[in-house]
């Protein structure tokens, strides 16, 4: 387990933004499980919060400390219900494909935890976590040396660069926008609309590169939170030799420790060591087994079964972004011997009921829907306690500004639904506007919200027309601009830990656009103008800005019904070692497993 205490004692940079544990947040693909006070378990989410420390070069020098017990050897066999939507870094939003990212790719920092909620950020392809000048305007990053790809092809500044402004080409459409946006504004493709495949680049004056190990990014106002920002999957390197483009997507290369072997789209993924992947510039991965056998279309009571009877190949399987099968819970928890090989934590999702404004233009249908909604049913599908908390507004307690009693619609006191309260709001709305287009996964858990949402607001009455979606492609359908549908769930958690990183993505008018996660498409001045104003201010200053935007959000507009906070319960084989929740990535550690024999 490593240790902040010993020699990584020295990263002494507290983050400006810091306040809560880095949880790298994205879409959520799924829903999930853990313990079953909820107070309790909201306490916990609290103290996980701990201040992100930025590491200096000793922090940042690899190998990464030892996990006590380990062996070489074997593979891991993966269960996973949905198959990926992207594998093109540049691509990656959603959790599922984060987690595969932890072992394929690597990026200018990332996070390194220790087990106990201490996290901080270190330099991965960096020698540490960045320097910052010029008021946090300017940040310099300087390449560790002889770090290379599968191809054996050796990263420099220009691979830097190039990573950086293939994300303004058209081809990349659905993964994060932060970096883009703080260098060339809301517009940014049109600074460079051939991604830098051309012979135009940024200039010098927002991206540097004055030699081969050198990477300075310039930026009009200060960007504290810069290095949490490049920790993302989404921000990892593509080395320019080794660009495909559009084609990047399903055969990308590794600079992880683990590449791809075989992949079949949907169906099986095989990964195994990376030779070029070198254990001594890497303080955070491990490369213990000799690979990971993906399964893709195994469904979470499938995985269940299989981790509890754990018979053959499951002694040595784990769930991905899966977790214990709700129907299951109590087989697991029942028995001491299957219950120690489970792992537990809370994530920063909150889930959501997002409404198409483009359709759904009645805000009183909208409330109606919001109060009609039935949390409680929806986390019983998601495994009760175990799966979530009923959430009032849409701020999740891993975020700092969490406001537990803040509930405008008054979901703690009515989990169940306020049939009375939407009818209500429903007397003189046209029976037109009373049929929603009801978009959901085609899996287990798809299925199971389907049937609550249909049940809870058939009894206020509306009729729901449910289109089912593959959930490979979930986030990729709800996020087309001109989708057909009225309403569907979905899931966002914080990215790094400020209220920004939720309500700047999903709510932000400039964020309207093909592949952004603003699936409601809102646009309204007055969010503009609060966030805006909060990202111009310090930290404290803004979170009172953040609660003004997030209060006048839910209020004025309600966008999105909360629903639930998520939990993680997940299930491994007894031939695993290592196992333990991951803060950062709110799911088993997959950088430090190991096979017993």
């Amino acid at each position: 387990m490593k240790s902040l205490t010993s020699r990584r004692a020295t990263a002494i940079v507290v983050a400006i933004a810091a306040g809560s544990l880095a949880l790298t947040g994205c879409s959520e693909n799924k829903g999930s499980s853990s313990g079953k006070d909820s107070k309790k378990d909201q306490k916990e989410a609290a103290t996980q919060s701990k201040a992100v420390t930025y590491g200096d070069a000793a922090a940042s020098t690899g190998p990464a400390e030892e996990v006590a017990g380990a062996k070489s050897g074997g593979t891991i066999q993966v269960y996973q219900e949905a198959g990926l939507s992207h594998l093109d870094p540049g691509q990656i939003y959603v959790s599922d494909a984060g987690q595969v990212a932890n072992l394929l790719y690597r990026g200018l920092t990332n996070f390194e935890e220790d087990g106990k909620g201490n996290v901080s950020v270190v330099g991965d392809l960096a020698t540490d976590s960045g320097k910052s000048s010029d008021g946090g305007k300017t940040w310099t990053f300087t390449l560790k040396d002889g770090i290379k790809d599968e191809n054996g092809v050796e990263i420099t500044s220009a691979d830097i660069r190039h990573s950086v402004e293939r994300l303004y080409a058209e081809f990349i459409f659905d993964g994060p926008t932060y970096l883009q946006t703080w260098l060339s504004g809301a517009k940014y493709r049109e600074a460079l609309p051939d991604g830098g495949f051309g012979k135009k680049h940024l200039p010098d004056s927002v991206l540097e590169t004055p030699d081969d190990k050198t990477v300075v990014f310039h930026f009009d106002t200060a960007r504290p939170d810069l290095p949490q920002t490049l920790a993302m999957p989404g921000y990892s390197v593509v080395t320019e030799k080794s660009d495909t483009k559009a084609k990047y997507d399903k055969a990308p290369v590794s600079t992880g420790p683990y590449k791809i072997s075989e992949y079949k789209v949907g169906k099986t993924l095989k990964l195994v060591k990376n030779e070029n992947w070198d254990p001594k510039t890497d303080s955070v991965r491990h490369q213990y087994v000799d690979g990971f056998n993906f399964d893709f279309g195994v469904t979470e009571s499938t995985q269940t079964k299989r981790l509890i009877s754990d018979q053959g190949a499951a002694k040595s399987a784990i769930q991905f972004t899966g977790s214990v099968d709700a129907t299951q819970i109590q087989d697991v928890i029942d028995d001491p011997a299957v219950n120690k090989r489970t792992i537990k934590g809370y994530q920063p999702y909150v889930m959501t009921l997002t409404f198409n404004l483009d359709r759904v233009k009645n805000k009183a249908v909208r409330d109606a829907v919001t109060y009609a909604i039935n949390s409680k049913s929806l986390i019983a599908g998601e495994g009760g306690a175990y799966g979530g908390d009923v959430a009032p507004n849409l701020f999740a307690p891993t975020l700092p500004g969490y406001e537990a009693k803040y509930d405008p619609y008054g979901r703690l006191k009515t989990p169940s639904g306020n049939i009375e309260k939407a009818k209500e709001l429903l007397k003189d709305v046209p029976a037109a506007e009373k049929k929603l287009v009801f978009a959901y996964g085609n899996t287990e858990q798809g299925q199971k919200r389907k049937v609550a949402i249909e049940d809870a607001l058939s009894k206020v009455g509306i009729e729901v027309v449910s289109k089912e979606i593959d959930s490979a492609s979930y986030y990729e359908q709800i996020g087309k601009l001109k989708n057909p549908y009225d309403m569907y769930v979905s899931g966002w958690g914080q990215d790094w830990p400020s209220p920004g990183t939720v309500v700047t993505p999903i709510y932000d008018g400039d964020q309207v656009a093909d592949g952004a996660p603003n699936y409601s498409h809102i646009n309204d001045p007055k969010v503009q103008e609060l966030i805006k104003k909060a990202l111009s201010q310090e930290p404290t200053e803004a979170a009172a800005t953040w609660r003004e935007a997030q209060h006048y959000i839910l209020e004025e507009i309600n966008p999105s019904a909360p629903l639930w906070y998520t939990k993680q319960f997940q299930l491994y084989g007894s031939n695993i070692g290592g196992a333990r929740y991951s803060t950062e990535s709110s799911y088993i550690d997959v950088t430090r497993l190991f096979l017993k024999s």
